[in-house]
């Protein structure tokens, strides 16, 4: 199993159209695919300024605030309102909503899973304790605060994530085994599956 290891502080950043932030991706499947073709896409963004969030026709999006104030997530005829200011607490809405941020004062920080409505779901845990998560055949691990032991459950690799680092692995069924090293330790675990 191949478990595709990166830094949070290492993402390249890609600057908004709009010069109100910057995109870090952490990964995008098919491998090659732009952003109208993707099946998922896994990122972290800093929002810096307010201003509209690109529209993603029939995609599923799931953000949580990592770090910062906060943003504001809001449509014209208020379908949508919701104010993003708890650190890992997920919101999920449809990409093709015409969604203003408002920054709540100094930059922010989000993580951001996105899916192909008619292929993918995706499920988001956050853990702060020692869990088993089941298979999935596409996913990713991010250590936000502390140091987590990763176990392969098929193979019994051990990877070793501390805070701001992660992995993600695709087109291979996997189920994994987490511990924390210490107290406070905060992990978020994503997976992905054939829509239903």
């Amino acid at each position: 199993m191949s478990l595709h290891r990166y830094d949070r502080a290492t993402l390249a950043a890609t600057p908004w159209k709009n010069g109100g932030g910057v995109t870090r991706e952490i990964a995008c499947w098919p491998p090659g695919a732009g952003m109208d073709d993707f099946q998922w896409r896994l990122s972290i963004a800093t929002i810096a300024a307010s201003g509209p969030f690109s529209p993603f026709p029939g995609v599923d999006r799931i953000i949580a605030l990592l770090d910062g104030p906060g943003v504001r997530l809001a449509t014209s005829d208020s379908a949508i309102d919701h104010v993003l200011n708890r650190p890992l607490e997920p919101f999920s809405f449809p990409g093709e909503a015409a969604i203003h941020g408002t920054v709540l004062g100094d930059a922010s920080s989000d993580f951001n899973v996105m899916t192909r409505r008619s292929l993918l779901r995706a499920q988001w845990q956050v853990l702060r304790a020692p869990a088993s998560i089941g298979a999935a055949v596409h996913g990713m691990l991010l250590a936000v605060h502390g140091s987590w032991h990763a176990y392969a459950q098929d193979s019994g690799a051990e990877h070793r994530l501390d805070a701001g680092q992660g992995g993600w692995w695709a087109d291979e069924n996997q189920a994994w085994r987490l511990a924390p090293t210490g107290a406070g330790a905060t992990l978020i675990a994503v997976r992905i599956f054939a829509a239903v």
